[in-house]
């Protein structure tokens, strides 16, 4: 053991006595782990960094921004505004196309695989 390990034990230990891990949030609930097996190895800790730091790629922003918009003409009784709204969608649409384009991202075997998780989870 080296140095930094030891005062780490030591400082652990302390806390223990002190009591400070005994009120902790989630106490006694399991773990809500993250399955990232659908990712490959090598990305996932940029993923788990981009993801904890609020960024999420653009054709997920897109996504999320075009079912935000729908709600809204949902909930539209103004026929200008709900015009406005659909061509705000429209655009919306067609850089989603682009992006997806640009990126090939249909023909890949992930994007089958993700395709379905994607839609489920904002939808």
């Amino acid at each position: 053991m080296d140095i930094f390990s030891i005062i780490a034990e030591e400082r652990i230990r302390q806390a223990m006595k002190k009591g400070d891990f005994e009120d902790l949030p989630g106490k006694g609930k399991p773990l809500e782990l993250e399955d990232l097996s659908m990712i490959p190895e090598d990305l996932r800790i940029s993923y788990k960094i981009l993801k904890n730091a609020g960024m999420i790629p653009e054709e997920m922003q897109l996504q999320k921004e075009m079912l935000k918009i729908e709600d809204l003409i949902a909930c539209c009784h103004d026929g200008m505004e709900r015009e406005r709204l659909q061509e705000e969608l429209t655009a919306k649409s067609l850089r989603f196309q682009q992006v997806m384009e640009r990126r090939k991202v249909k023909e890949t075997a992930a994007f089958g695989i993700y395709r379905k998780k994607i839609f489920q989870k904002f939808m």
